[in-house]
């Protein structure tokens, strides 16, 4: 059993492909508060949270809120525009590894950039809530990817060291996070999250499907490091 080993997931484009969703959702946004964002510098706030992006926007825009009415307005928006899409699907293969992982002794958990409101809401419409310990959202910690406290809060809260961790990413913010704290890192190579430069990780793969429980006990183990598992 691997009662002593934990799998970290991040949420948006790794357990579901909605950072395709965020793109369009923002773009929007921006665009109603009379920004220009491209789609370059867009693809840059992937995995952090909101605060961050907020932040920095409002620092080379002139944009008449605070960065919590701004925090506030996409939330709240967010999920309004969610609830217009089609529903909520999980990404191939995920849900058949995370079964997997649990029947191992595996210890689950969750490290999302998202606010507590919207991690609800997909674990809700996605019906895998049963399957995470631990739940952390960018609303628990002060600085979000690339900075390493999310993932250093999830073991805390997890009760297991960080090198006992496994971190699966698609964003480089969030590669770079796991990796600051200490873990093991794979980057899930999604088209969706753009352009992210992933290679920092232990292993880098584009398919759940190709993702077995020997593979991540050799990422453990230094076997098998800085490989490309594509497909």
């Amino acid at each position: 059993m691997n009662t002593d080993k934990c799998i970290i997931f991040d949420m948006d484009g790794v357990l579901i492909d909605s950072e395709p969703l965020h793109f369009d959702f923002e773009s929007r946004l921006f665009k109603s508060l009379g920004i220009t964002v491209s789609r370059e510098e867009h693809e840059t706030f992937v995995g952090t949270t909101a605060k961050t992006l907020w932040t920095s926007l409002k620092q080379t825009h002139n944009i008449p809120f605070t960065v919590q009415e701004l925090i506030l307005k996409e939330q709240l928006e967010f999920l309004e525009y969610l609830e217009n899409k089609k529903p909520i699907n999980i990404i191939p293969g995920v849900k058949k590894l995370i079964i997997s992982l649990q029947s191992k002794g595996f210890r689950i958990a969750l490290a999302s950039s998202s606010p507590h409101r919207l991690i609800n809401y997909v674990m809700d419409k996605t019906n895998i809530n049963e399957y995470f310990q631990i739940k952390v959202s960018g609303d628990d910690i002060v600085n979000g990817k690339p900075d390493p406290d999310i993932f250093l809060k999830t073991a805390e809260l997890i009760n297991i060291k960080p090198t006992s961790c496994l971190v699966i990413e698609d964003s480089k913010n969030g590669v770079r996070a796991a990796k600051q704290a200490g873990m093991k890192c794979i980057g899930y190579s999604n088209p969706g999250s753009g352009n992210q430069d992933l290679t920092a990780a232990d292993f880098i793969l584009d398919s759940f499907y190709n993702l077995t429980i020997d593979l991540i006990q050799k990422i453990f183990s230094d076997e098998s490091t800085h490989l490309n598992g594509s497909g």
